[in-house]
């Protein structure tokens, strides 16, 4: 007898048999598009291509992850580039950041499609996305690129549970955004500000052996996000003064950890800090 996960794995495969046309995946890193992205691959075989853009918000781990997601898989794999930082709607960081980042996005992918005579585009939007303001997903549906996962009211649990009896190494890969989304709407986006924030969560990871972080950049001051299951182990005086000192050391004044854990949402936009010396 078929358990759940393996049904909701067959539905996400027929939904591109039954279309029986060429497709392109926008293969992000996370484990949504990896789930999305192995189905074509399964229904189309040599027709199914995942397309990766990086374009200098995106973190190296997760251009590495969706490099080695492609492997695993065996799909085949483009990497388009550009540089999102050149688009001044972007940069402006206000509340449709991720309208404009999404619209770009999707005329890249449309102009791929275009070369490989390709008519179908999807991602790997998933029905918990919908419970969240996400003008990026509005963009993408302005442009047809389809989302099977929503269509077939798969949500991030069974995508998790379909990767681990996939056996894909990203089937517990916390989620992730791009690194704009660390910076407070209303401050613009800098190539400056996005390593530094890269940096410190590097850093944050590799002392404190955490999954979950998120650097948020409120100019001088660096706030910290881990997972509430993680909060535990930033209490190490040791390593506490180190990546004070590190952080310290790329342009931040301050250092706060953020005692309400990691939010999966861009809601710290309406902080803000006064400090007095």
């Amino acid at each position: 007898m078929m358990n759940l996960e393996d049904n909701l794995f067959q539905q996400l495969v027929s939904w591109f048999h039954d279309r029986n046309e060429k497709v392109i995946v926008a293969l992000s890193g996370g484990v949504d598009s990896a789930v999305v992205a192995m189905a074509a691959k399964k229904a189309l075989d040599k027709n199914a291509i995942a397309v990766t853009a990086d374009y200098n918000t995106l973190s190296a781990d997760e251009l590495t992850s969706a490099k080695r997601v492609a492997k695993e898989i065996d799909i085949e794999h483009k990497i388009i580039r550009y540089n999102e930082l050149d688009n001044t709607e972007f940069v402006k960081n206000d509340q449709l950041r991720c309208y404009h980042c999404r619209t770009e996005l999707a005329t890249y992918l449309s102009n791929e499609a275009r070369q490989m005579d390709v008519d179908l585009i999807v991602d790997g939007t998933n029905t918990d996305d919908l419970s969240d303001y996400r003008p990026g997903i509005k963009a993408l549906r302005e442009n047809g690129i389809k989302s099977p996962l929503v269509e077939l009211g798969i949500n991030k649990q069974d995508v998790r549970n379909i990767a681990e009896s996939n056996n894909l190494s990203v089937y517990d890969k916390p989620s992730n955004s791009c690194l704009a989304s660390r910076i407070p709407h209303g401050m613009p986006v800098t190539l400056e500000k996005l390593k530094r924030i890269e940096t410190a969560e590097l850093l944050i990871k590799s002392i404190f052996k955490v999954r979950q972080v998120r650097v948020r950049d409120h100019q001088d001051i660096a706030r910290i996000e881990v997972g509430k299951d993680e909060i535990k182990d930033m209490f190490d005086l040791e390593k506490i003064s180190v990546v004070d000192s590190k952080l310290k050391d790329l342009g931040f004044k301050y250092i706060a950890l953020d005692l309400s854990g990691y939010k999966n949402r861009e809601n710290f936009n309406n902080l803000s800090f006064n400090f007095k010396s």
